[in-house]
């Protein structure tokens, strides 16, 4: 082999080396690339599947099934949609604790919201709809701190004294809130407001699909709300 034969061979060589050292970056960073893509994936669908599987029993679609709970809790969202037309998300839920309550399955309803400030009022709101669906001012009882379902769900145990109590909201809502109260010791049935149909439910969804996932973050955390103002005494206090 002659010398300059033996040039181009080390040179076919080197670049040989150089090509296979690329490959292997690239094959490498594929896989990192994968599994950054399938882990967050894997733990979305699993903690989704756990909360569902975990709050299934807990669950009622009819008034008549529920177990007999001293005081409901329900879950606040705005009246209203962003395009400013009647959010039914919120009607479905206050018709659904209204009719807890008329059904004898309820002796009190703690409604709990957002309340950040005074032009928005959650809690108001539905202390105003149960009223024009017959519920008595006198049961009624408002959480305005109920920023996030994990507070509204302590609060009512660490602010309003509830160990056990019925939870309203629609179904995909109430999984999570099940779970949650279960987490904390909290003895729990949940009553399923009618849905919306699915074609105007499709955000409302995907955003549940994350905040399912949030919840174990929270666990992992410890993430705690705040619990700002004085016990209450549902039915011993004045009102």
């Amino acid at each position: 082999m002659t010398g300059k034969e033996k040039n181009e061979y080390f040179y076919t060589l080197m670049i040989g080396k150089k090509k296979s050292r690329t490959r292997s970056i690239i094959n490498r960073g594929i896989i990192l690339l994968e599994i950054a893509i399938l882990v967050p994936v894997f733990l979305l669908l699993i903690s989704n599947q756990v909360i569902r599987i975990t709050a299934e029993s807990h669950l009622f679609d009819s008034a008549e099934s529920v177990p007999y709970n001293r005081v409901a809790l329900v879950l606040g969202t705005s009246h209203r949609m962003r395009d400013g037309g009647p959010n039914p998300y919120f009607h479905n839920r206050m018709e659904a604790a209204a009719h807890l309550y008329h059904s004898g399955k309820v002796r009190y309803i703690l409604v709990s919201g957002d309340n950040r400030t005074r032009y928005y009022d959650e809690p108001g709101r539905m202390r105003d709809a149960l009223l024009e669906l017959d519920v008595p001012p006198d049961v009624i009882y408002m959480d305005h701190a109920g920023l996030r379902t994990l507070d509204s769900v302590l609060r009512a145990k660490e602010i309003f004294g509830l160990d056990s109590m019925t939870i309203v909201s629609q179904r995909f809502h109430n999984q999570r809130a099940v779970y949650i109260a279960k987490q904390h010791g909290i003895e729990v049935a949940a009553y399923n407001a009618r849905d919306v149909p699915s074609h105007r439910n499709d955000k409302t969804r995907m955003r549940e699909w994350f905040a399912k996932a949030n919840v174990f973050w929270d666990i992992i955390s410890g993430t705690q709300p705040q619990l700002p103002g004085e016990e209450v005494n549902i039915g011993e206090q004045a009102r």
